[in-house]
């Protein structure tokens, strides 16, 4: 039996998978094992995969076929350190930005998805996008390793860039 913490990942997972389904009106479900047969430790799997293969448990949520461009990580968590951003380094958004980026492909449009009790969902996103985006209220986040991230509020993001993000994600395939 699972734990309580994998339930509620798992159960983001689905929600996320659910929320873009419905966004998009295309099929778009949560990864068997929330993406950790090719990511981690097990990166070497993906070598021996072909494309679709791979692409079938890269990141945690697995897009319509013509996604081919779209990477996800979804994290649901009871808290946030949101003063840390101010201050440099946020260890624990270091941590899932790198293992969105550990099953990347170049190109990749790769999105965390955030969940935090009593504050809301957010997503964070490369900034190289930037300037394809209505963006509201946001902010920059310097990672260490991967460039800069926007994070921003998950359901303004989506509702003003719907179509942005799929034609990104898709890139002429949809």
């Amino acid at each position: 039996m699972s734990s309580k913490s994998k339930q509620k990942g798992s159960g983001y997972e689905r929600e996320v998978a659910r929320f873009l389904s419905e966004t998009y009106h295309e099929s778009f479900v949560r990864v068997p094992n929330s993406g950790a047969f090719i990511g981690g430790q097990n990166q070497h799997r993906k070598k021996s995969l072909d494309q679709n293969q791979a692409k079938s448990f890269k990141g945690d949520i697995i897009p319509p076929d013509a996604w081919q461009k779209f990477n996800s990580e979804c994290k649901n968590y009871a808290d946030f350190p949101f003063h840390q951003l101010f201050k440099g380094t946020v260890r624990q958004l270091e941590s899932w930005i790198e293992q969105c980026m550990t099953v990347a492909d170049p190109g990749d449009f790769n999105m965390v998805f955030m969940k935090f009790n009593h504050r809301g969902t957010f997503a964070a996103f490369q900034s190289q996008w930037q300037s394809h985006f209505q963006l509201q209220n946001h902010l920059i986040y310097h990672s260490t390793n991967h460039g800069s991230w926007i994070i921003t509020d998950l359901e303004t993001l989506f509702q003003i860039n719907s179509t942005t993000i799929k034609d990104i994600s898709c890139q002429t395939l949809c």
